[in-house]
């Protein structure tokens, strides 16, 4: 195949336009990325899908399925088991005018295509300025009883690299429009989706409606006595330690990054500038993770505003458990949140 930006491809009998703005209530995190996925295929024929097992399986999760009925295998197509090779054709592809998008089984093995997304993707820009549109997306995070080695949350290792973007969706609706904003976005983005929220997270999603840049964290819920930073599969559970916290008279008030490369440092001023606390959660390793950028960066912009140390609620330095009590133990509960919302209001 070959294309330049805005050329149909050969075997495109004509693009669909998307749908309009619809609400849709009780809609799963799961199906939210896949309408995402098809209303981008249907509204542009540069949209190409590439994974294991994508095109009749639906992907390992069925984020995938009936796309390439609707679309034929052209645009949604299987590849090999080798994230390196999928990567490098996605880097081919998206600087010759497509926008790929390719899904890992698992994002533990976006290792294996460390060196094509550090070395090439995040560069090229920088080198010959060309754009590469490309998307790299997949389940990550722990909670369903996957091991040591499909359960990893590695996007604070790609957040290190200048060139590339991290999104982490943690509602169904940003799992839509995070996803919509990633593939229009002109550099390389990888999207973290929560595996423990594909069918167990539901909401009203609004589709079709227009694309955001990335880069804004959102206020998920207002409060005046301490501030907790969090995103994608710890949103749920901060809301629900918030919500628990003010029953017993402490008022959190809960920001979500959303994007966590590069994260919306305005948004937290804006939030620890009114609470004079703050409270990172996420679900990756303590050390050298998101957590610790956003308590530097609070820690030298913020001084003046707080009035106690940035605490950190993460998983512990180790890898993640196969067996359900040390799994549950690992990742970071309600509970355990709330224990440190009250340590640290009390300080």
């Amino acid at each position: 195949m070959s294309a330049t930006v805005g050329d149909a491809p050969t075997w495109f009998a004509g693009a669909e336009t998307a749908v309009g703005p619809i609400g849709v209530g009780n809609t799963t995190y799961l199906e939210a990325l896949r309408w995402a996925l098809e209303d981008d295929l249907a509204a542009d024929e540069r949209v190409l899908l590439l994974g294991q097992d994508i095109g009749l399986m639906g992907g390992a999760f069925r984020v995938t399925q009936g796309l390439q009925e609707r679309f034929g295998e052209d645009r949604v197509r299987d590849t090999p088991i080798a994230e390196i090779a999928m990567v490098g054709a996605g880097i081919g592809l998206a600087i010759s005018g497509w926008r790929p998008i390719i899904e890992l089984q698992f994002m533990d093995f976006i290792s294996c295509a460390y060196d094509q997304l550090v070395t090439e993707a995040a560069k090229l820009h920088y080198r010959f300025g060309i754009p590469v549109p490309l998307v790299v997306r997949g389940p990550s995070g722990a909670g369903v009883g996957a091991g040591p080695f499909h359960s990893q949350s590695p996007e604070g290792v790609f957040a290190h690299i200048p060139g590339l973007k991290v999104v982490c969706p943690g509602t169904p609706q940003d799992a839509y429009d995070l996803l919509r904003s990633a593939i229009a976005d002109p550099n390389p983005v990888l999207v973290f989706e929560h595996k423990a929220l594909y069918r167990s997270l539901k909401g009203t999603v609004v589709r079709g409606g227009p694309v955001a840049p990335l880069g804004t964290a959102l206020v998920r819920r207002p409060g005046t006595d301490l501030t907790i930073v969090t995103y994608g599969g710890m949103v749920p559970r901060c809301l629900d330690a918030a919500t628990a916290a003010a029953a017993a008279g402490i008022e959190c008030e809960v920001v979500d990054l959303r994007t966590v490369h590069p994260f919306d440092t305005a948004t937290l001023l804006e939030s620890v500038h009114r609470t004079g606390r703050a409270l990172v959660v996420h679900e990756d390793t303590l050390t050298s993770g998101i957590g610790a950028e956003v308590a530097a960066r609070l820690a030298d912009l913020a001084f003046f505003d707080l009035d106690a140390p940035v605490r950190r609620v993460t998983a512990p330095d180790t890898p993640v458990p196969f067996a359900q009590p040390l799994e549950e133990r690992y990742v970071p509960s309600v509970e355990r949140i709330g224990a440190a919302i009250e340590e640290l209001a009390s300080l």
